[in-house]
């Protein structure tokens, strides 16, 4: 089925929508088997046909034909150290850039330009104290990393040309921390952007779960808090998704097995100077959010217990899928991946 008709067969809405806001038809997760059993955090969908995903032990995972197949083009040096990569870019089936997370120099970002047949490391972390857990990329050549606080403020990573090269970034513009407050490395989407200057960073961990705000690329921000559970090391915002500069979503909550997570989701149509609990949110704790293409209110939320999917813009969410899935990311042309534990990686298709 060509994009154009999957996205209308997604966005079909029986008449009783206002009663009944956040239903998707005609659609679901289709499981491609990828071969492999560690679990995929990191995803990048360049389309229908392409997609990415980065997981444990240093393993990347290509696919240029819709899932069908799989090629292991994992870096040898991050295999051999089995570094933990929990985030993907990719600008196209050729170019991408992951991110491994950890403590000092276990945080290093790599780069290939011809499919994943060769590796460069273009950035080491040297700071002990430095914890990188997100990437994202404003276009092909601007892009920023985040670090959790050092000396008590979080720390930003910047590239413009395409993660060649890496600086970091004067915190004089950056809120204090507050006391145990962090970013998850759960989606890779603790870090996101829209349109060429604006982006958003999520924290956990502290006595309110936050949202940060950059209108100048990492320059300068600005704190809110969110409506999302907080309080605990175990709870705040996993992931955040921005369909332009204005209208954002936010999910989370307490990732630990069997606690529960009231309002684990929120949404912004200011940018994210305001957040508004979902009326109707998730029922557990989501690590991963993506908005769908061609429409301004559809958006998907994933995480080990199931998706949701709202149709009004995060307003109320409803269930889709009970399958476990760690993030989820869609392309232009409607092609939404999901993936998570085990070696899931999975297509959204029509169902029948």
């Amino acid at each position: 089925m060509c994009a154009a008709a999957l996205a209308l067969g997604l966005l079909a809405a029986p008449a009783q929508a206002a009663a009944e806001p956040a239903s998707l038809h005609g659609a679901g997760w289709a499981l491609k088997d990828t071969g492999k059993e560690v679990r995929f955090r990191g995803l990048a969908a360049v389309s229908r046909t392409t997609a990415w995903l980065a997981g444990f032990k240093g393993t990347v995972l290509r696919t240029v034909d819709g899932g069908r197949s799989w090629s292991d083009v994992s870096p040898p040096a991050a295999v051999a150290q089995a570094l933990e990569l929990r985030d993907i870019e990719a600008f196209d089936s050729r170019r991408a850039v992951a991110l491994s997370i950890g403590e000092g120099e276990a945080s290093r970002i790599l780069r290939t330009e011809d499919g994943g047949a060769t590796w460069s490391e273009t950035f080491r972390n040297p700071d002990p104290r430095a914890f990188y857990d997100c990437l994202t990329f404003f276009d092909a050549r601007h892009g920023l990393a985040m670090s959790d606080p050092v000396d008590g403020r979080f720390r930003i990573l910047s590239t413009e040309d395409g993660g060649r090269t890496w600086r970091v970034l004067p915190t004089d513009g950056m809120p204090e921390a507050l006391p145990g407050e962090a970013g998850f490395a759960a989606s890779g989407q603790c870090l996101v952007s829209a349109g060429p200057k604006d982006v958003w960073l999520a924290t956990g961990g502290g006595a309110t779960a936050r949202i940060l705000h950059s209108s100048d690329r990492g320059l300068t921000w600005t704190a809110t808090d969110s409506t999302l559970p907080a309080g605990d090391p175990a709870r705040g915002v996993f992931a955040l998704a921005f369909r332009d500069r204005t209208r954002g979503l936010a999910v989370g909550g307490d990732y630990r097995t069997g606690q529960a997570s009231p309002q684990a989701a929120a949404l912004s149509t200011d940018g994210g100077r305001s957040w508004s609990g979902a009326a109707t949110p998730p029922p557990a704790y989501r690590s991963g959010a993506a908005w769908f293409p061609y429409s301004d209110r559809t958006a998907l939320a994933v995480g080990p217990t199931g998706t949701d999917v709202t149709t009004d813009g995060g307003r109320h969410w409803r269930s889709l899928d009970p399958g476990s899935f760690d993030t989820v990311d869609c392309a232009p042309d409607a092609g939404c991946w999901a993936s998570g534990e085990k070696g899931r990686a999975a297509r959204l298709e029509p169902r029948g």
